[in-house]
């Protein structure tokens, strides 16, 4: 009786462990379930919401951007300053053509008029219109036309933004956001000589948030720093006011739950705005198959679990019970199927990626002819900020520098000009193909890129022993004739070649190519056959030397902080204004207009708008006099840049002392881990490993892994001079995995062993 006693008793117990810890199991694996989607959820949402944020805040950025290419465009200049009594007619034609193309890349800008108050008339892509005429057709709704025409088009607005407002298009009705800024950009009266407006309407803001409220359900709200809504869509709108007015409501927290949304706020660095995102909390739980899937998962193995424990009580109370699964074992234990050969796992996998890395070297290689093409088009452009960058992009696309000096010609095909037929344009790529083979017969590599249907762009580096001058230049003249004489000879085509000045550097390569169209301008205008150099062309320059290209270039070395590149360029525009041209004095001052423009908005950048120079350097490029010497204003612009350059190079200085003290930091707490790594390092100051190796190289003077080994020497001398820990411990302690690396590297620092240390400290 009691062995059936103790039977039943172990079957109980058993039972009860079997259905117990897999239902305790169960409902924690579902609870955690939960909690990790709805984690994985709020996180998610967090990332569309800045993404989406990102988005909005660069298609605003291109909106401002077309303002400021707008502020420089010579017709709009032309229309604002014109004081004459009729109106000029081809001027707003033209105007109307330019600003037609700014609307086909960001629909942002498919609405939007300049205002000139001069003629007092309204340019839009489409038409024109006088004021009143243009209300009758677009208007906001809680605005008169007098109260619209004073707040708009009667006041200065430096990238103003009006909030959302009810507004009529042609009898449609919509609500916009609106975008103002006066023109020129430094407008300060009260009056403006002319006005950009950009409408937005909310239709195209929603376009991108419709992520957050078409698929969740929920609802967005973008509102400025003072509390005016720029955008407000979603099924829960009407309850955003209680929601901004309530005490309990955290306005700083990122992500939170009111009532029954997740609420998703961030907020602009850029202009303020608050963006906040309401998502029904039972959305976050609309994935309940992976719930599911992994409850079922953690069930599964709680019950395993679980029958492990309900056989082992069994087995111990009850011998039978032994006894039969050890039978069991004995009968079934020999049938089990093996388990799966690791081996075979791992070799499968690396031979595959072995076979996908080849893939991609292949890949590369074949893709190298475009990145060659892509370098030499960014070149020739100036768009390389630094010769640094100019350097290394030169070497992934394989193309040897030299010395880095040499010239810029450009080959046309005569016969082409505006014909765009499908048969001309094969023909075009076939000649073009034959003249490259041409110059890689006659001249070896040379680099060479398209410009067009029918140009070829060739760069000519100067080797060590042919350096630029008139030597060099009558040996590519001589191989041009050859190459002229051949291409006809051979397939009937016919060329002109134009060649700039010699560049003394490569930063200098988009300036010999400006030089070279102008040759080859030149030559097409006297229909001179063969090749035309820049400094043989007599043209007469009625107006000043100042390319939008060169602007940007200046712009973009001045943020980088390369003052000998930034002072060359400038160095160039004077002497292009001042040796080969004789500006009038109309030319002159607009040139210094456009030079102050161009300073006066790389101070509205951030980094310089923050800085403590910039009301003093703005001071001082507005107080440059128009009617100076022109010597005398590059002297100042001179001054002006390095201090720019040299707040960049402060900047960065302080950067880069952070990251080094911030990498000491991190070593000093990590360094006994042994899987302490260059590596690691990069991860947790979130640089590149490459960039943080060679930053820390230039700085310190020393490698990391040579710092890492003194940080870890260091502290194992005072383990050895104040503790009684063993040598493999000590070893063990500063991140050696084998006691006989951290002997060879203690000996090869300090010189002796660490017993012999430890034995001289003692005595």
């Amino acid at each position: 009786m009691l062995r059936h006693s103790r039977v039943f008793r172990s079957f109980l117990i058993s039972y009860v462990a079997i259905l117990l810890i897999p239902c305790i199991g169960g409902y924690v694996s579902y609870r955690t379930s939960i909690t990790v989607t709805e984690s994985i959820s709020i996180e998610n949402s967090v990332i569309q919401l800045e993404k989406s944020q990102e988005l909005l805040e660069h298609r605003m950025a291109e909106v401002e951007g077309m303002t400021r290419q707008l502020a420089i465009s010579q017709e709009i200049n032309a229309l604002m300053n014109d004081r004459g009594t009729e109106r000029d007619v081809y001027g707003i034609w033209k105007a109307m053509r330019n600003v037609l193309t700014f609307g086909q890349t960001n629909d942002f800008l498919r609405n939007y008029f300049i205002y000139l108050a001069n003629y007092n008339l309204i340019v839009t892509s489409g038409s024109s219109f006088r004021p009143e005429h243009y209300y009758d057709y677009f208007h906001y709704d809680n605005l008169s036309f007098e109260e619209w025409e004073q707040q708009v088009l009667g006041k200065t607005h430096r990238s103003e933004i009006k909030p959302l407002t009810p507004f009529s298009e042609r009898d449609v009705k919509t609500s916009v956001i609106t975008y103002m800024q006066s023109l020129p950009l430094d407008s300060f009266n009260d009056t403006s000589p002319a006005i950009v407006v950009v409408l937005i309407d909310q239709k195209t803001i929603a376009g991108l948030l419709s992520g957050l409220t078409e698929q969740s359900g929920g609802w967005v709200h973008i509102y400025d720093a003072e509390g005016n809504t720029i955008f407000l869509q979603g099924e829960a709108a009407q309850d955003i006011t209680k929601l901004q007015a309530d005490p309990q409501f955290d306005k700083k927290k990122t992500s939170q739950f009111y009532g029954g949304d997740l609420v998703i706020t961030t907020r602009s660095d850029k202009n303020g705005w608050v963006y906040q995102a309401g998502i029904p909390r039972s959305t976050l739980m609309e994935k309940p198959n992976q719930i599911k899937q992994i409850s079922w998962m953690i069930t599964g193995g709680a019950m395993f679990i679980g029958l492990l424990v309900g056989l082992f009580l069994a087995y111990r109370n009850s011998l039978p019970i032994n006894h039969l699964i050890g039978v069991m074992k004995e009968q079934f234990g020999k049938d089990e199927d093996a388990g799966r050969n690791e081996f075979d796992f791992l070799s499968g996998n690396i031979a595959g990626m072995i076979t996908k890395n080849k893939l991609l070297e292949s890949e590369l290689h074949r893709q190298l002819p475009l990145v060659r093409d892509a370098f030499l088009k960014r070149l020739i452009a100036g768009e390389f900020e630094s010769r640094d960058e100019i350097v290394s992009a030169a070497a992934q696309a394989d193309i040897a520098l030299r010395q880095g000096e040499g010239y810029v010609g450009i080959l046309q095909i005569n016969g082409y000009a505006g014909m765009d037929t499908v048969e001309v344009l094969n023909e075009l790529n076939a000649a073009r193909l034959l003249m490259k083979q041409a110059v890689t017969e006659l001249a070896g590599p040379v680099p060479m890129t398209d410009s067009g249907s029918d140009k070829i762009v060739l760069l000519f580096f100067s080797e060590a022993d042919r350096l630029p001058g008139p030597a060099e230049e009558e040996r590519i003249s001589a191989l041009m004739e050859k190459l002229v004489q051949h291409v006809f000879a051979e397939y009937k085509i016919s060329m002109q070649a134009g060649f700039g000045e010699p560049f003394a550097g490569v930063t200098e390569v988009g300036q010999s190519f400006d030089q070279a169209k102008q040759a080859l301008e030149y030559a097409v205008y006297l229909n001179k056959k063969g090749i035309m150099w820049s400094h043989e062309t007599q043209i007469e320059n009625t107006t000043y030397y100042y390319p939008l290209d060169t602007e940007h270039r200046l712009i973009s070395t001045i943020r980088a902080g390369e003052l000998e590149e930034a002072r060359k360029i400038i160095d160039s525009i004077f002497a292009q204004n001042l040796d080969q041209r004789e500006l009038s004095v109309e030319m002159k001052h607009q040139l210094v207009g456009e030079m102050k423009g161009t300073f006066l908005k790389l101070l509205d950048q951030k980094i310089f708008l923050e800085s403590p120079l910039f009301e003093n350097v703005k001071k001082r490029i507005i107080e440059i006099a128009f009617t100076g010497p022109l010597e005398a204003i590059q002297q100042e612009i001179h001054v002006i840049i390095q201090e720019l350059c040299g707040y960049i190079a402060n900047k960065k200085k302080d950067s880069h002392a952070q990251l080094i003290k911030q990498i000491y930091q991190y070593t000093a707490e990590a360094y006994a881990d042994p899987d302490l790594t260059l590596y690691r390092v990069a991860e947790h100051v979130e640089r590149p490993e490459k960039y943080i190796s060679q930053l820390f190289k230039e700085v310190t003077g020393v490698n990391y892994s040579d710092h890492l080994i003194k940080v870890r020497m260091d502290q194992a001398a005072v383990l050895l001079k104040e503790s009684g820990y063993t040598v493999d411990e000590i070893a063990a302690r500063v991140g050696y995995n084998s006691s006989h690396s951290f002997r060879r590297a203690f000996k090869r620092l300090t010189g002796i062993s660490p017993s012999a240390y430890r034995q001289s400290c003692q005595d």
